[in-house]
């Protein structure tokens, strides 16, 4: 493997020059933001996870600085591997995982529970980025090439489905996919995948648990179940729908201090946010992420490298993803399928994943000229 650049070395200065401040402040701006929204889940008072929260933000944010000077080449070099390290430690999840409301999900690290299917989100792409960026855009539709990733991409999406996770599941899958369809193949392949999907769908839902059929059924009709398994999602729709235009101001959400919203602090935390700061406020976070999507994509244009580009390009669809699943969950365009909002939900292991996948995207803005090659 060779790696190259048009200039081989980049001095410190150089560096400096070439990181993207303008991310770096969207990331500080959401991350502040969060540290405000779990402050009003805990009605105003600097308690638990305010506390965790802010250290947690802290600490991967100066992570997120620190692997921002790692050489992409060098993500390239070990994509195999940290894709085989997150198999890992979904499998020790198996014999060693920490069980919570009947599924076994996390490895305790004494210092947080780190759940792995979170770091297996970022590993994905980074794995798939670097398996296409080897291959000749003629060979993509080979079966011999298409076989291999869905074989990668299967794998850990059944570990993730047996603890039961069905969601994180599906955001591993489509981050996947999203790179499949970015490396050029052709669409006639999506559409029958989509066709056989639809054929399937009787079989995939008689083998689905009872509690994810539940959500299944509460999605079309929440009020079949209004104290039980419709209650979250009715309840995040009168927090949202009280928040009227500009919001009942902040640590004013009666929803939230009546404690009438469960899960507020991670799945439903833009419930609560809605409810606080209305619609202008909703759609001023949304334009965040929709900036910070947006830089993302731009770097991934200014790279010389196609694995710089396709990560970048795949990690921005797959953040998309992330936001719009979980705000089109709490306004009951989905069903609930336990997705956190990127840097906003409280949870160490999806923020950690998060600062980790955005590190990458800089070190390609760092080194945007550095060239790869087989």
């Amino acid at each position: 493997m060779i790696y190259s650049t048009l200039n081989s070395n980049y001095s410190f200065v150089d560096k400096l020059k070439s990181v993207d401040y303008f991310l770096i402040f969207l990331v500080l701006i959401i991350g502040s933001i969060s540290v405000f929204s779990i402050y009003s889940t805990e009605s105003g008072d600097f308690s638990f996870y305010t506390k965790n929260h802010l250290i947690r933000l802290i600490a991967f944010f100066s992570l997120f600085l620190a692997l921002s000077f790692v050489r992409v080449s060098t993500w390239y070099r070990h994509a195999y591997i940290f894709y085989l390290f997150g198999l890992l430690l979904l499998l020790l999840v198996i014999f060693f995982g920490i069980s919570a409301s009947g599924s076994k999900r996390w490895i305790n690290l004494f210092v947080f529970n780190l759940q792995p299917s979170e770091l297996m989100k970022i590993a994905v792409i980074v794995c798939f980025a670097r398996y296409y960026h080897r291959i000749q855009s003629a060979d993509i539709e080979s079966y011999k090439y298409l076989l291999q990733p869905i074989i990668l991409l299967l794998i850990p999406c059944y570990l993730v489905i047996t603890q039961p996770d069905l969601g994180t599941a599906i955001l591993i899958a489509g981050s996947g996919i999203a790179i499949i369809w970015l490396a050029g193949l052709n669409i006639k392949y999506f559409i029958y995948s989509g066709l056989l999907l639809l054929v399937s769908l009787p079989f995939i839902i008689s083998i689905l648990k009872p509690y994810q059929k539940s959500r299944i059924l509460t999605f079309f009709n929440p009020e079949r179940d209004p104290l039980g398994a419709g209650y979250q999602i009715i309840q995040s729709k009168i927090a949202i729908g009280s928040g009227g235009m500009h919001g009942k101001g902040f640590l004013q959400g009666t929803q939230s201090y009546l404690e009438f919203l469960p899960e507020k602090h991670t799945d439903f935390i833009f419930t609560l946010f809605s409810e606080e700061f209305g619609f202008i406020g909703s759609i001023l976070l949304i334009f965040l992420y929709a900036l910070l999507i947006y830089r993302i994509i731009k770097i991934g244009f200014s790279c010389r490298s196609f694995f710089a580009k396709l990560y970048c390009f795949g990690f921005s669809t797959a953040l998309f993803l992330y936001v719009f699943v979980n705000i089109a969950m709490v306004v009951g365009l989905l069903p609930i399928v336990g997705a956190p909002l990127p840097i906003m939900s409280y949870g160490g292991s999806s923020m950690l994943s998060i600062m980790i996948g955005l590190s990458i995207v800089m070190s390609c803005k760092i080194y945007s000229r550095e060239i790869i090659s087989n």
